[in-house]
């Protein structure tokens, strides 16, 4: 079982003395409450919360996990070992080292194979969709449960009648979000674009490198190596016959 990256950067917060806690829990409902995520935190359950679900890998997973027989690529074998090791999404994200949105578009990539198991929550299953890009601030409003099939209609045939109006701001002039909804969802969606890579004490040596681009990345490194070191030996000639030329 490969180390928990996640765990071990948590321990750590946790180790520090409960007064420095204080001032962190401070600060970062203070940012919470900017951004209008304090509400979607409070009024959630934890279970509905899209980065501390744990996808639970099937045997069809399990067995292309083994088998490879689809030819997928790295990441999402990753992404299923991940799952097979009961991981969390934030997890995945972290001990991988990709996005929240590209964990998403994983996840869903896996769920349309039967690789994972749908989850229960709708909350889950319209938070993956918005995040990995394939459902818009509509659907995933619809999926929520927040509007059904005619509020959602009513707010296109308005917004395709609007002329400089976003979507967003229809479904808040319609009242069926609030500006918090909205703006909650934004910055969840915006956020999910970044990664969270903690120092490099705890990132995985380079043979367990979990992207094509990182073996791309010391290939390139080791054929610079060789090619630096071919031309020092051609310095070196040079400069042996310049010598030689000097003496005689």
């Amino acid at each position: 079982m490969r180390n928990n990256i996640f765990t071990l950067f948590m321990n750590k917060v946790l180790a520090v003395p409960f007064w420095v806690k204080q001032v962190m829990y401070l600060k970062l409902a203070e940012e919470m409450r900017e951004q209008a995520c304090e509400d979607f935190l409070r009024t959630h359950n934890p279970d509905d919360i899209f980065s501390t679900f744990v996808p639970t890998i099937t045997f069809k997973g399990k067995t292309e996990l083994v088998d490879r027989k689809c030819g997928f690529d790295n990441n999402t074998y990753n992404f299923l070992s991940c799952c097979a090791e009961n991981f969390s999404i934030l997890e995945i994200s972290v001990n991988t080292f990709l996005s929240m949105e590209e964990v998403a578009k994983y996840y869903q990539l896996c769920l349309e194979q039967n690789f994972i198991k749908n989850p229960n929550s709708p909350e889950i299953h319209a938070m993956a969709g918005y995040i990995s890009g394939k459902f818009r601030i509509g659907e995933y409003f619809k999926q929520k449960g927040i509007i059904d099939i005619e509020q959602l209609r009513q707010a296109i045939l308005r917004y395709e009648n609007s002329s400089n109006k976003k979507f967003g701001e229809i479904l808040i002039e319609l009242g069926y979000v609030t500006e918090n909804d909205l703006k909650a969802i934004l910055v969840l969606k915006e956020e999910s674009r970044k990664r969270f890579i903690l120092d490099h004490n705890v990132m995985p040596k380079s043979e367990t490198s979990f992207s094509d681009d990182g073996q791309k990345y010391q290939d390139e490194i080791k054929t610079l190596k060789e090619e630096n070191i071919k031309l020092k030996r051609k310095m070196l000639q040079l400069l042996e016959l310049v010598k030689k030329n000097a003496q005689s």
